[in-house]
Protein backbone atom coordinates (compact mmCIF):
# COMPACT_ATOMS: atom_id res chain seq x y z
CA UNK A 1 0.00 0.00 0.00
CA UNK A 2 1.59 3.32 -0.84
CA UNK A 3 1.71 5.54 1.60
CA UNK A 4 4.20 8.09 0.30
CA UNK A 5 1.91 11.11 1.05
CA UNK A 6 2.95 11.02 4.57
CA UNK A 7 6.77 11.21 3.92
CA UNK A 8 8.46 14.62 5.50
CA UNK A 9 7.33 17.85 4.32
CA UNK A 10 8.05 21.37 5.17
CA UNK A 11 5.46 23.61 6.52
CA UNK A 12 4.87 25.27 3.34
CA UNK A 13 3.68 22.29 1.57
CA UNK A 14 -0.02 21.69 0.95
CA UNK A 15 -0.82 18.64 2.05
CA UNK A 16 -4.40 17.15 1.57
CA UNK A 17 -4.91 15.92 4.83
CA UNK A 18 -7.56 14.33 4.42
CA UNK A 19 -6.50 11.84 1.55
CA UNK A 20 -3.39 11.55 4.35
CA UNK A 21 -6.19 10.61 7.16
CA UNK A 22 -7.98 8.00 4.64
CA UNK A 23 -4.43 6.12 3.47
CA UNK A 24 -2.99 5.79 7.10
CA UNK A 25 -6.88 4.52 8.73
CA UNK A 26 -6.05 1.83 5.50
CA UNK A 27 -2.67 1.39 7.03
CA UNK A 28 -3.90 0.82 10.61
CA UNK A 29 -6.59 -1.77 8.99
CA UNK A 30 -4.92 -3.46 6.68
CA UNK A 31 -1.07 -3.17 6.85
CA UNK A 32 1.60 -5.15 7.72
CA UNK A 33 3.08 -4.24 11.10
CA UNK A 34 6.22 -2.11 9.73
CA UNK A 35 4.08 -0.15 7.80
CA UNK A 36 2.15 0.65 10.52
CA UNK A 37 5.01 1.23 12.51
CA UNK A 38 6.39 3.69 9.64
CA UNK A 39 3.04 5.60 9.42
CA UNK A 40 2.50 6.45 12.86
CA UNK A 41 6.20 7.25 13.24
CA UNK A 42 6.16 9.61 10.11
CA UNK A 43 2.63 10.97 11.43
CA UNK A 44 4.17 11.94 14.81
CA UNK A 45 7.23 14.41 12.80
CA UNK A 46 4.31 16.08 11.07
CA UNK A 47 1.79 16.34 13.89
CA UNK A 48 3.16 19.56 14.00
CA UNK A 49 1.69 20.98 10.95
CA UNK A 50 -1.47 18.83 10.91
CA UNK A 51 -4.86 20.07 11.29
CA UNK A 52 -5.80 19.22 14.78
CA UNK A 53 -9.57 18.27 14.03
CA UNK A 54 -7.88 15.87 11.68
CA UNK A 55 -5.43 14.73 15.06
CA UNK A 56 -8.56 14.33 16.31
CA UNK A 57 -9.82 11.71 14.00
CA UNK A 58 -6.26 9.79 14.43
CA UNK A 59 -6.32 9.66 18.21
CA UNK A 60 -8.54 6.19 18.78
CA UNK A 61 -6.53 4.27 16.12
CA UNK A 62 -4.10 5.37 18.66
CA UNK A 63 -5.09 4.45 21.89
CA UNK A 64 -6.44 1.42 20.64
CA UNK A 65 -3.41 -0.20 19.57
CA UNK A 66 -1.43 1.34 22.67
CA UNK A 67 -4.23 -0.60 24.59
CA UNK A 68 -4.02 -3.81 22.81
CA UNK A 69 -2.43 -5.86 25.57
CA UNK A 70 -2.72 -9.23 23.18
CA UNK A 71 -0.72 -8.17 20.26
CA UNK A 72 2.65 -10.01 19.69
CA UNK A 73 5.34 -8.97 22.20
CA UNK A 74 8.30 -10.46 20.39
CA UNK A 75 8.31 -7.33 17.91
CA UNK A 76 9.31 -5.67 21.42
CA UNK A 77 6.36 -3.68 21.79
CA UNK A 78 7.52 -1.26 18.62
CA UNK A 79 3.77 -0.86 17.81
CA UNK A 80 3.17 0.10 21.00
CA UNK A 81 6.16 2.29 21.56
CA UNK A 82 5.47 4.19 18.16
CA UNK A 83 1.49 4.60 19.04
CA UNK A 84 2.88 5.98 22.60
CA UNK A 85 5.36 8.70 20.70
CA UNK A 86 2.62 9.16 18.20
CA UNK A 87 0.57 10.30 20.92
CA UNK A 88 3.16 12.50 23.30
CA UNK A 89 3.53 14.24 19.75
CA UNK A 90 -0.28 15.35 19.21
CA UNK A 91 -0.95 16.12 22.97
CA UNK A 92 1.79 18.34 23.07
CA UNK A 93 -0.17 20.43 20.39
CA UNK A 94 -1.93 23.42 21.49
CA UNK A 95 -3.15 24.13 24.56
CA UNK A 96 -4.12 21.01 25.82
CA UNK A 97 -7.31 19.76 24.16
CA UNK A 98 -5.95 16.67 22.18
CA UNK A 99 -4.17 15.93 25.45
CA UNK A 100 -7.53 16.09 26.99
CA UNK A 101 -8.98 13.83 23.82
CA UNK A 102 -6.57 11.33 24.32
CA UNK A 103 -7.30 10.79 27.67
CA UNK A 104 -11.23 10.69 27.38
CA UNK A 105 -10.04 7.44 25.19
CA UNK A 106 -8.71 5.47 28.20
CA UNK A 107 -4.48 6.70 26.94
CA UNK A 108 -3.41 6.99 30.69
CA UNK A 109 -4.23 3.30 32.02
CA UNK A 110 -2.69 2.18 28.77
CA UNK A 111 0.12 4.02 29.24
CA UNK A 112 0.65 3.13 33.28
CA UNK A 113 -0.20 -0.43 32.46
CA UNK A 114 2.54 -0.76 29.62
CA UNK A 115 4.93 1.12 31.93
CA UNK A 116 4.96 -1.68 34.66
CA UNK A 117 6.38 -3.95 32.33
CA UNK A 118 8.55 -2.17 30.15
CA UNK A 119 12.57 -0.74 30.48
CA UNK A 120 14.94 0.86 28.45
CA UNK A 121 13.84 2.98 25.55
CA UNK A 122 10.27 1.89 25.29
CA UNK A 123 10.24 3.09 29.39
CA UNK A 124 11.10 5.89 28.14
CA UNK A 125 9.00 7.06 25.76
CA UNK A 126 5.85 5.86 27.95
CA UNK A 127 7.20 8.04 30.82
CA UNK A 128 7.13 11.15 28.34
CA UNK A 129 3.78 10.56 26.79
CA UNK A 130 2.20 9.72 30.14
CA UNK A 131 3.78 12.90 31.60
CA UNK A 132 2.31 14.76 28.73
CA UNK A 133 -1.09 13.44 29.43
CA UNK A 134 -1.03 14.25 33.19
CA UNK A 135 -0.21 17.54 32.55
CA UNK A 136 -3.02 18.87 30.67
CA UNK A 137 -6.08 16.71 31.33
CA UNK A 138 -7.63 16.25 34.64
CA UNK A 139 -9.09 12.58 33.97
CA UNK A 140 -5.89 11.14 32.96
CA UNK A 141 -4.44 12.41 36.53
CA UNK A 142 -7.58 10.37 38.40
CA UNK A 143 -7.23 7.77 36.19
CA UNK A 144 -3.47 7.47 36.95
CA UNK A 145 -3.74 7.63 40.92
CA UNK A 146 -7.32 4.87 40.71
CA UNK A 147 -4.74 2.42 39.24
CA UNK A 148 -1.71 2.43 41.81
CA UNK A 149 0.11 4.92 39.05
CA UNK A 150 1.30 6.87 42.53
CA UNK A 151 3.16 3.44 43.86
CA UNK A 152 4.23 2.85 40.44
CA UNK A 153 5.84 6.38 40.08
CA UNK A 154 7.12 6.22 43.52
CA UNK A 155 8.91 3.00 42.41
CA UNK A 156 10.15 3.97 39.49
CA UNK A 157 11.82 7.19 41.17
CA UNK A 158 13.39 4.61 43.84
CA UNK A 159 15.13 2.64 41.37
CA UNK A 160 15.77 5.20 38.40
CA UNK A 161 19.60 6.63 38.01
CA UNK A 162 19.00 8.81 35.21
CA UNK A 163 18.48 12.31 35.64
CA UNK A 164 16.31 12.66 33.03
CA UNK A 165 14.11 10.10 33.38
CA UNK A 166 13.86 11.16 37.05
CA UNK A 167 13.28 14.77 36.18
CA UNK A 168 10.41 13.42 34.25
CA UNK A 169 9.12 11.15 36.96
CA UNK A 170 8.77 13.81 39.22
CA UNK A 171 6.85 16.29 36.83
CA UNK A 172 4.48 13.01 36.98
CA UNK A 173 4.39 12.92 40.99
CA UNK A 174 3.91 17.08 40.67
CA UNK A 175 0.60 16.57 38.58
CA UNK A 176 -0.79 13.80 40.49
CA UNK A 177 -0.60 15.53 43.58
CA UNK A 178 -2.79 18.01 42.80
CA UNK A 179 -5.20 15.41 43.65
CA UNK A 180 -6.47 15.36 47.19
CA UNK A 181 -6.47 11.67 47.30
CA UNK A 182 -2.59 11.83 46.15
CA UNK A 183 -1.65 14.49 48.48
CA UNK A 184 -3.17 11.90 51.36
CA UNK A 185 -1.55 9.26 50.52
CA UNK A 186 1.78 11.08 50.01
CA UNK A 187 1.63 12.13 53.71
CA UNK A 188 0.54 8.54 54.80
CA UNK A 189 3.40 6.78 53.21
CA UNK A 190 6.58 8.35 53.67
CA UNK A 191 6.39 10.25 49.68
CA UNK A 192 6.63 14.03 50.92
CA UNK A 193 10.56 14.08 50.36
CA UNK A 194 9.76 13.23 46.78
CA UNK A 195 6.96 16.29 46.31
CA UNK A 196 9.29 18.47 47.61
CA UNK A 197 12.39 17.41 45.07
CA UNK A 198 9.88 18.29 42.72
CA UNK A 199 9.36 21.17 43.39
CA UNK A 200 13.26 22.03 43.15
CA UNK A 201 13.75 20.79 39.57
CA UNK A 202 12.67 20.12 36.53
CA UNK A 203 10.27 22.66 34.87
CA UNK A 204 8.99 25.69 36.52
CA UNK A 205 5.32 24.85 35.85
CA UNK A 206 6.09 21.21 37.52
CA UNK A 207 7.45 23.09 39.98
CA UNK A 208 4.86 25.39 40.68
CA UNK A 209 2.20 22.60 40.87
CA UNK A 210 4.39 20.36 43.52
CA UNK A 211 4.60 23.74 46.00
CA UNK A 212 0.88 24.53 45.10
CA UNK A 213 0.36 20.33 46.68
CA UNK A 214 2.65 21.48 49.45
CA UNK A 215 0.71 24.53 50.41
CA UNK A 216 -2.48 22.23 50.50
CA UNK A 217 -0.57 19.25 52.37
CA UNK A 218 0.75 22.07 55.07
CA UNK A 219 -2.49 22.90 56.86
CA UNK A 220 -2.69 20.20 58.72
CA UNK A 221 0.05 19.83 61.64
CA UNK A 222 1.52 17.03 61.14
CA UNK A 223 2.13 17.41 57.33
CA UNK A 224 3.49 20.73 58.46
CA UNK A 225 6.10 19.15 60.67
CA UNK A 226 6.99 16.89 58.50
CA UNK A 227 7.70 18.94 55.60
CA UNK A 228 9.75 21.38 57.43
CA UNK A 229 11.98 18.29 58.48
CA UNK A 230 12.14 17.58 54.96
CA UNK A 231 13.59 20.77 54.13
CA UNK A 232 10.73 22.50 52.50
CA UNK A 233 11.92 26.29 53.56
CA UNK A 234 14.35 26.79 51.49
CA UNK A 235 12.55 25.21 48.22
CA UNK A 236 10.14 27.41 48.71
CA UNK A 237 12.26 30.62 49.23
CA UNK A 238 13.82 29.70 46.25
CA UNK A 239 11.00 29.82 44.32
CA UNK A 240 9.45 33.11 45.81
CA UNK A 241 13.05 34.81 45.56
CA UNK A 242 13.17 33.44 41.27
CA UNK A 243 10.48 31.74 40.30
CA UNK A 244 8.19 33.63 37.69
CA UNK A 245 5.80 35.91 39.06
CA UNK A 246 2.57 33.04 39.25
CA UNK A 247 5.33 30.92 40.87
CA UNK A 248 6.05 33.51 43.39
CA UNK A 249 1.91 33.68 44.29
CA UNK A 250 2.27 30.38 44.62
CA UNK A 251 5.18 29.85 46.93
CA UNK A 252 4.58 32.66 48.62
CA UNK A 253 1.15 31.16 49.75
CA UNK A 254 2.69 28.11 50.37
CA UNK A 255 5.42 29.39 52.96
CA UNK A 256 2.69 31.72 54.39
CA UNK A 257 0.36 28.15 55.32
CA UNK A 258 3.67 26.64 56.48
CA UNK A 259 4.44 29.80 58.56
CA UNK A 260 1.29 29.24 60.42
CA UNK A 261 2.45 28.02 63.37
CA UNK A 262 4.45 29.54 66.60
CA UNK A 263 7.09 26.89 66.20
CA UNK A 264 7.56 28.12 62.65
CA UNK A 265 7.53 31.25 62.77
CA UNK A 266 11.17 32.08 63.34
CA UNK A 267 12.50 29.50 61.01
CA UNK A 268 10.47 30.91 58.25
CA UNK A 269 11.66 34.45 58.72
CA UNK A 270 15.48 33.53 59.22
CA UNK A 271 15.65 32.30 55.62
CA UNK A 272 15.02 35.95 54.67
CA UNK A 273 11.73 36.43 52.94
CA UNK A 274 10.54 39.55 54.86
CA UNK A 275 12.19 41.23 51.95
CA UNK A 276 11.03 38.90 49.33
CA UNK A 277 6.79 39.41 50.90
CA UNK A 278 7.71 42.73 50.91
CA UNK A 279 8.76 42.72 47.19
CA UNK A 280 5.19 40.83 46.76
CA UNK A 281 3.56 43.65 48.64
CA UNK A 282 5.12 46.15 45.72
CA UNK A 283 4.31 44.34 43.19
CA UNK A 284 1.09 44.52 40.83
CA UNK A 285 -0.62 41.21 41.37
CA UNK A 286 -3.37 41.70 43.78
CA UNK A 287 -3.11 38.57 45.10
CA UNK A 288 0.44 38.94 46.17
CA UNK A 289 -0.25 41.70 47.79
CA UNK A 290 -2.81 39.96 49.83
CA UNK A 291 -0.22 37.08 50.52
CA UNK A 292 2.27 39.52 51.51
CA UNK A 293 -0.28 41.38 54.14
CA UNK A 294 -1.51 38.21 55.46
CA UNK A 295 2.20 36.23 55.61
CA UNK A 296 3.25 39.79 57.50
CA UNK A 297 0.58 39.49 60.40
CA UNK A 298 1.81 35.90 61.11
CA UNK A 299 5.33 36.75 61.06
CA UNK A 300 4.83 39.56 62.94
CA UNK A 301 4.07 37.59 66.25
CA UNK A 302 7.86 37.47 66.82
CA UNK A 303 8.77 40.89 67.81
CA UNK A 304 12.18 40.83 66.04
CA UNK A 305 10.15 40.13 62.78
CA UNK A 306 8.13 43.17 63.71
CA UNK A 307 11.15 45.68 63.52
CA UNK A 308 11.88 44.26 60.35
CA UNK A 309 8.62 43.91 58.79
CA UNK A 310 7.78 47.63 59.97
CA UNK A 311 11.12 48.76 58.83
CA UNK A 312 10.07 47.49 54.85
CA UNK A 313 6.30 49.08 55.58
CA UNK A 314 7.72 52.13 56.52
CA UNK A 315 10.09 52.65 53.43
CA UNK A 316 6.95 51.42 51.15
CA UNK A 317 5.23 54.01 52.65
CA UNK A 318 7.57 56.75 52.10
CA UNK A 319 8.43 55.42 48.25
CA UNK A 320 6.09 53.13 46.98
CA UNK A 321 2.93 53.94 44.61
CA UNK A 322 0.05 54.93 46.20
CA UNK A 323 -1.73 50.95 45.47
CA UNK A 324 1.68 49.69 47.20
CA UNK A 325 0.85 52.80 50.16
CA UNK A 326 -2.49 51.27 50.42
CA UNK A 327 -1.34 47.95 51.69
CA UNK A 328 1.74 48.90 53.28
CA UNK A 329 -0.89 51.14 55.24
CA UNK A 330 -3.62 47.89 55.96
CA UNK A 331 -0.44 46.09 57.36
CA UNK A 332 0.27 48.88 59.80
CA UNK A 333 -3.40 48.68 60.76
CA UNK A 334 -3.25 45.00 61.48
CA UNK A 335 -0.04 45.30 63.46
CA UNK A 336 -0.38 48.61 65.33
CA UNK A 337 -3.02 46.35 67.45
CA UNK A 338 -0.21 43.74 68.73
CA UNK A 339 0.77 44.50 71.95
CA UNK A 340 4.71 44.98 71.03
CA UNK A 341 4.29 46.28 67.66
CA UNK A 342 2.78 49.78 69.30
CA UNK A 343 6.26 50.37 70.36
CA UNK A 344 7.90 49.06 67.38
CA UNK A 345 5.89 51.42 64.93
CA UNK A 346 6.55 54.42 66.96
CA UNK A 347 10.41 53.62 67.44
CA UNK A 348 10.36 53.79 63.53
CA UNK A 349 9.43 57.08 62.57
CA UNK A 350 6.43 55.67 60.54
CA UNK A 351 3.70 57.69 62.98
CA UNK A 352 4.67 61.38 60.49
CA UNK A 353 4.63 59.75 57.57
CA UNK A 354 0.97 58.25 58.26
CA UNK A 355 -0.11 61.44 59.50
CA UNK A 356 0.95 63.29 55.89
CA UNK A 357 -0.92 60.47 53.90
CA UNK A 358 -3.68 60.96 55.88
CA UNK A 359 -4.43 63.83 53.20
CA UNK A 360 -3.83 61.83 50.38
CA UNK A 361 -6.29 61.59 47.38
CA UNK A 362 -6.73 57.77 46.96
CA UNK A 363 -9.31 56.67 48.96
CA UNK A 364 -7.98 53.40 49.81
CA UNK A 365 -4.58 54.80 51.18
CA UNK A 366 -7.15 57.30 53.63
CA UNK A 367 -8.99 54.70 54.95
CA UNK A 368 -6.31 51.95 55.77
CA UNK A 369 -4.25 54.95 57.18
CA UNK A 370 -6.81 56.85 59.35
CA UNK A 371 -7.37 52.52 60.46
CA UNK A 372 -3.98 52.38 61.73
CA UNK A 373 -4.30 56.08 63.39
CA UNK A 374 -7.59 54.99 65.21
CA UNK A 375 -6.07 51.97 66.12
CA UNK A 376 -2.85 53.57 67.40
CA UNK A 377 -4.70 56.04 69.35
CA UNK A 378 -5.72 53.08 72.33
CA UNK A 379 -2.16 53.68 73.57
CA UNK A 380 -0.93 56.41 75.97
CA UNK A 381 2.57 56.91 74.07
CA UNK A 382 1.03 56.46 71.15
CA UNK A 383 -1.70 58.73 70.98
CA UNK A 384 1.05 61.56 72.15
CA UNK A 385 3.09 60.79 68.97
CA UNK A 386 -0.03 61.47 67.40
CA UNK A 387 -0.86 64.51 68.26
CA UNK A 388 2.58 66.01 67.93
CA UNK A 389 2.77 64.66 64.54
CA UNK A 390 -0.30 67.09 63.82
CA UNK A 391 -3.23 64.28 63.69
CA UNK A 392 -5.39 65.79 65.80
CA UNK A 393 -6.90 68.55 63.25
CA UNK A 394 -6.64 66.39 60.23
CA UNK A 395 -8.89 63.35 62.06
CA UNK A 396 -11.24 66.68 62.49
CA UNK A 397 -11.49 67.56 59.19
CA UNK A 398 -11.70 64.11 57.75
CA UNK A 399 -14.55 63.73 60.62
CA UNK A 400 -16.55 65.94 59.25
CA UNK A 401 -15.94 66.45 55.83
CA UNK A 402 -14.67 63.29 54.48
CA UNK A 403 -16.84 61.44 51.72
CA UNK A 404 -16.44 57.82 52.51
CA UNK A 405 -18.06 56.83 55.89
CA UNK A 406 -15.19 54.08 57.06
CA UNK A 407 -12.52 57.42 56.98
CA UNK A 408 -15.05 59.37 59.35
CA UNK A 409 -15.24 56.27 61.67
CA UNK A 410 -11.69 55.70 61.85
CA UNK A 411 -11.44 59.40 62.33
CA UNK A 412 -14.07 59.49 64.92
CA UNK A 413 -12.87 56.74 66.77
CA UNK A 414 -9.54 58.30 67.27
CA UNK A 415 -10.91 61.57 68.14
CA UNK A 416 -12.92 59.36 70.75
CA UNK A 417 -9.96 58.39 72.69
CA UNK A 418 -8.35 61.47 72.47
CA UNK A 419 -11.28 63.05 74.11
CA UNK A 420 -10.65 60.95 77.12
CA UNK A 421 -7.58 61.62 77.65
CA UNK A 422 -7.50 64.52 79.72
CA UNK A 423 -3.96 66.12 78.12
CA UNK A 424 -6.34 66.14 74.87
CA UNK A 425 -9.44 66.51 75.55
CA UNK A 426 -9.70 70.28 75.14
CA UNK A 427 -8.36 70.01 72.02
CA UNK A 428 -10.99 67.89 70.86
CA UNK A 429 -13.97 69.91 72.66
CA UNK A 430 -15.23 71.44 69.66
CA UNK A 431 -15.24 68.59 67.30
CA UNK A 432 -17.37 65.96 69.89
CA UNK A 433 -19.63 68.78 70.01
CA UNK A 434 -20.66 68.24 66.63
CA UNK A 435 -24.16 65.94 66.06
CA UNK A 436 -22.12 64.14 63.34
CA UNK A 437 -20.01 63.14 65.96
CA UNK A 438 -22.64 62.17 68.45
CA UNK A 439 -24.15 60.19 65.78
CA UNK A 440 -20.91 58.25 64.66
CA UNK A 441 -20.08 57.91 68.39
CA UNK A 442 -23.02 55.84 69.30
CA UNK A 443 -22.71 53.73 66.03
CA UNK A 444 -19.13 53.00 67.71
CA UNK A 445 -19.77 52.36 70.68
CA UNK A 446 -22.64 49.88 69.30
CA UNK A 447 -20.01 48.12 67.09
CA UNK A 448 -18.09 47.69 69.90
CA UNK A 449 -20.44 46.10 72.23
CA UNK A 450 -21.32 44.12 69.82
CA UNK A 451 -17.94 42.67 68.94
CA UNK A 452 -17.28 42.45 72.71
CA UNK A 453 -20.47 40.19 72.89
CA UNK A 454 -19.16 38.29 69.55
CA UNK A 455 -15.89 37.55 70.96
CA UNK A 456 -16.86 36.05 74.34
CA UNK A 457 -19.88 33.96 72.29
CA UNK A 458 -16.35 32.86 70.47
CA UNK A 459 -14.59 31.96 73.60
CA UNK A 460 -17.23 30.04 74.62
CA UNK A 461 -17.46 28.56 71.42
CA UNK A 462 -14.02 27.39 71.90
CA UNK A 463 -14.00 25.87 75.34
CA UNK A 464 -17.13 23.74 74.14
CA UNK A 465 -15.18 22.53 70.93
CA UNK A 466 -12.04 21.36 73.10
CA UNK A 467 -14.30 19.33 75.11
CA UNK A 468 -14.96 16.97 72.40
CA UNK A 469 -12.81 17.26 69.82
CA UNK A 470 -9.44 15.43 70.33
CA UNK A 471 -7.59 16.99 67.49
CA UNK A 472 -7.74 20.79 69.39
CA UNK A 473 -6.13 19.63 72.74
Amino acid sequence: MDISDLREVDETCNLDWEKALSQFQNVMVSGTMGMQIKAMIMLAHQSKHAPESVLSRIIPHLTGILGDYQSNQSSGFSLQKASAYCLKCIASRGDGELAMEIGRHGAATSLLRWLSHSDGEFQEVLIKCLLVVVTFSNRSRAAVASSGGLEIIISLLDLCTDDDIRLYLLEILSALALLKDVRRALARFGGLHLLVEAASSGTMVSRERACQAIGLLGVPRRSRRMLIEIGVIPVLVELLSEGDETTKLVAGNALGVISAHVDYIRPVAQAGVISLYAELLQGLERTGKDIAEDVFCILAVAEENAIEIVGHLVRILREGDEESKASAAEVMWDLSGYKHSASVIQESGAIPILIELLRSETEEVRQNVSGACAQLSYEEADRMALAEAGAIPILIDMMLHDELEDVRDNAAEALINFAGDPLYNNRVSDAISFPSFREIQNRITFIRASNEHMARSMRRMSDWQLTWNPDHV
